[in-house]
């Protein structure tokens, strides 16, 4: 369920808003009713769509695929639309709407949960979660990817994996459980100085009270996490969701039953990992050595 398998091909880095995803049906229907509101708006005050375009800083073809729902327009494109056409603020009020749909979405789904979640389990053994990493230790990984990224898909990574890390900002707060391999503490993803900061940021968010990051020494001869990583999100009601790439085929579950193996599988890896001030320690030795 995290994020960083997302693949949003299809955009064109030169022009400024998000390619629209073919495949995601709701998010362009948002898409399609912000350009035809943005065409009556250019229509009633009488301005042709290179006028509009020349009024607002933009392109004549990027005025057409806004209108025509074919590209998502950024913040300041509605705002500036939303000044010109005299629309009182009515442009602009979509750019919620707008913010949301730029992601891919699996993203979003992914996102709704996490906010909604009390608790989370989140054993990583590859890549340090991505809840957990700065911004330019995102940019480095997704750079490394193949085929590779266009500046647009780049953008609507980051900017997606950015705005999960709310997460950690509510109130009540939920309880957040990370196991990372001592592997991806050691790899240094994009360079010294971001490997650096990296390790810091884990150090400072591991400080969160409701927050605990333990780390499974590569000494440990063998433990239940072998099999990949495993995701649990719970929920208010009771209900849950989780995932692991070695059960169940890797898909999504939520089945008490299935639920259950997930549950145990986890909490024997907690076991088997330092605890979160041993993990800490363990962290603060590693950024010593970089």
């Amino acid at each position: 369920m995290d994020a960083g398998s997302e693949n949003p091909r299809g955009g064109e880095a030169d022009e400024p808003g998000w390619e629209v995803d073919p495949d995601d049906e709701s998010g362009a229907a948002v898409v399609a009713a912000v350009g035809r509101q943005l065409k009556v708006w250019r229509e009633a005050a009488g301005l042709r769509a290179a006028e509009l375009g020349a009024a607002i800083g933009y392109g004549e073809d990027l005025v057409y695929k806004v209108e025509g729902g074919r590209r998502i327009p950024r913040p300041e494109f509605l705002d500036r639309a939303d000044e010109v056409l005299g629309a009182g603020g009515k442009l602009a009020s979509m750019k919620p709407d707008v913010a949301e749909v730029r992601y891919p979405k699996k993203v979003r789904s992914l996102a709704k949960m996490e906010a909604r979640s009390v608790e989370l389990c989140l054993y990583s053994n590859h890549n340090i979660h991505g809840l957990l990493q700065t911004e330019e230790h995102m940019r480095a990984l997704f750079t490394g990817w193949l085929p590779a990224y266009s500046a647009d898909e780049m953008e609507r990574m980051v900017a997606a994996r950015m705005a999960r890390r709310t997460i950690f900002e509510r109130s009540p707060a939920p309880e957040l459980s990370f196991v990372q391999e001592e592997v991806t503490l050691r790899r240094p993803v994009g360079g010294t100085m971001v490997w650096r900061q990296q390790l810091e940021h884990l150090l400072e968010v591991g400080q969160l009270r409701n927050v605990a990051i333990q780390v499974m020494p590569t000494s440990r001869e063998e433990h239940p996490g072998t099999g990949g990583l495993i995701e649990v999100l719970k929920f208010p009601d009771g209900t849950a969701v989780g995932r692991s790439e070695g059960a169940f085929s890797g898909r999504p579950v939520s089945d008490p039953k299935q639920l259950r193996i997930l549950e145990l599988r986890y909490g024997m890896i907690r076991a088997h990992a330092l605890t979160p001030r041993e993990s800490l320690a363990f962290i603060e030795q590693v950024l010593g050595e970089t």
